[in-house]
């Protein structure tokens, strides 16, 4: 899940996921595979920036923690 910014100022996540586009027009319009569309403070470059962190960090490999000192 991501963090993104309404326009009133409101802040809610969005399923990574489901983003299907990331306009800028000016305004940055997300489009979800759901049909839905958030207009959003961030820049596209920013959305896409928290997509590929959110990317890695959940298919980052696992840390294996040993019994052993």
């Amino acid at each position: 899940m991501i963090l993104v910014t309404r326009f009133n100022g409101s802040q809610l996540y969005v399923n990574a996921d489901l983003i299907q586009t990331v306009e800028g027009t000016p305004d940055t319009v997300i489009t979800l595979t759901t049909g839905v569309q958030l207009i959003v403070h961030e820049p596209p470059q920013v959305i896409l920036e928290r997509i590929i962190a959110y990317k890695r960090q959940i298919h980052a490999a696992p840390r294996l923690v040993s019994g052993e000192s």
